[in-house]
């Protein structure tokens, strides 16, 4: 099977040109200024973008959490993520506490066979991680796990105390591995959220309140403390406000390997949108929304290397029996939003329209700068002779609207409802088959693979 995209303007996070691609199994095969060969499929993307498919390095398909489970599994969510221009997630499996590591994975293995339409990988959240546990991590990291999460909050259920974290990073850094943080003082927190609720305050908007900036500052100054101990890189997940990145910042003026995800939510959205009633519950999601001034910090970050990708950190609750656990106690409601699907779209229009990151920008942080950190590049994130065929054609003038009635995501609300956006994902190839085209998914479940990562952090 032979695929030839023609006339497109060819971007990367290093290049911009114009020229033709050939895909033969599976991957690229040739790149030319002009190709005249003959082709199964021949795709015409003048006017348009043709820039390598999305990574998104932080999604949640199925996850128990609350009570209930994030409402897109991995067939929805892959669908979805492929409708707005993503060809590769990592997912997050779950090793609960008292099971083995290798059962995690293999749990959600199970989860993904047979449904994803997309390629996926997955990091380990790690509950449990003593001296006995690393040729667990290490079996996992042969097998292309080779990144692992631990948190500082939700006590008794996913935190780790200081001298598993230490463990943790020591053990994955013998073996390239890396830590993924999320970073926030948990601890804290929860005698806040103690107080509110004696106090009668019980709205989502309060779950914002008990959860500061300061709370976040400190558990990123902590991790990137406990990596510098144990001599290895860190990854701050969906860093959320200029407290928390401020701390990055320094750190990496100092020679540190700290590295920093955000997400769209933080860019796009603000503490304003919680109001008053039970619908801000739509965004309780941890770290929660911040102050408007938050913003440009973080565009500012993203611009000058500060923050190295955006990721979505999608897990979807629908409002229906999901969201509702917490209607008299925000501490009940589901941790979590949608955002596989708009990712590409808002930050092309965000950044790039906005004039606030360059077109090469873009594409690194929303797809190479990933591949790069997860040991996948240049398989991955690159449009380049031997790379795999994960392409999206992108038409930068035509204009759409956010809408729930618009959205592939398995969730009965849009985050972004009645936002005019200008860009618009048009067809997406992964490993060189059409998955998405004329607003129609063309594939079958199950059609995505496992990506067997290589040791992380090569950027």
């Amino acid at each position: 099977m032979k695929t030839l995209i023609k006339n497109g303007r060819i971007v990367t996070a290093v290049d911009d040109y114009f020229g033709d691609i050939l895909i033969e199994d599976e991957q690229v095969s040739v790149i030319g200024k002009t190709l005249e060969m003959e082709a199964d499929v021949i795709i015409d993307a003048s006017g348009k973008l043709v820039i390598p498919g999305g990574i998104d390095p932080h999604t949640h398909m199925e996850l128990p959490f609350g009570g209930t489970e994030s409402s897109d599994d991995f067939f929805t969510g892959t669908r979805a993520a492929a409708f707005g221009g993503t060809t590769t997630i990592i997912d997050f499996a779950v090793q609960n506490k008292g099971e083995s590591m290798l059962k995690g994975a293999d749990t959600w293995h199970a989860k993904a066979e047979g449904k994803a339409v997309i390629d996926y990988g997955f990091h380990l959240i790690t509950t449990d991680f003593e001296d006995q546990n690393k040729p667990e991590m290490f079996k996992l990291i042969d097998e292309g796990i080779t990144s692992f999460k631990l948190f500082m909050a939700y006590p008794g259920v996913f935190l780790s105390d200081d001298a598993t974290i230490y463990r943790a990073m020591s053990a994955a850094g013998e073996r390239g591995g890396l830590v993924c943080m999320h970073a926030e003082n948990g601890i804290v927190i929860n005698e806040i959220i103690k107080k509110f609720l004696a106090d009668g305050r019980t709205a989502p908007k309060y779950h914002a309140l008990t959860r500061s900036t300061i709370a976040e500052a400190e558990g990123v100054h902590r991790a990137i403390a406990l990596a510098e101990m144990a001599e290895t890189p860190v990854y701050i997940v969906h860093l959320s406000c200029t407290d928390a990145l401020n701390q990055v910042r320094q750190a990496r003026d100092r020679g540190i390997p700290a590295f920093a995800e955000t997400c769209p939510q933080y860019l796009f959205l603000s503490i304003d949108d919680y109001g008053d009633d039970f619908e801000g519950a739509k965004y309780v999601m941890t770290p929660p929304l911040r102050e408007k001034h938050n913003h440009d910090e973080l565009w500012k970050g993203l611009k000058m290397d500060d923050l190295q990708t955006i990721a979505t950190d999608h897990c979807p609750f629908c409002m229906k029996d999901q969201k509702e656990l917490g209607r008299d106690d925000f501490s009940k409601i589901p941790n979590g939003a949608p955002g596989v699907e708009y990712r590409m779209e808002l930050i092309y229009n965000g950044g790039v329209v906005e004039n606030r990151i360059s077109l090469n920008r873009f594409v690194e942080l929303t797809s190479t700068a990933a591949a790069k950190m997860f040991g996948m590049f240049p398989k991955k994130g690159a449009i380049a002779v031997g790379s795999d065929a994960d392409i999206v054609i992108f038409d930068t003038e035509k204009e759409h609207i956010f809408t729930l009635e618009a959205q592939h995501m398995n969730v009965d609300y849009c985050a972004y409802e009645g936002k005019t956006i200008k860009g618009k994902v048009e067809t997406v190839l992964s490993r060189g088959r059409v998955v998405i085209e004329n607003g129609e998914c063309l594939v079958d479940k199950g059609s995505g693979q496992f990506i067997k990562r290589g040791e992380c952090v090569k950027i």
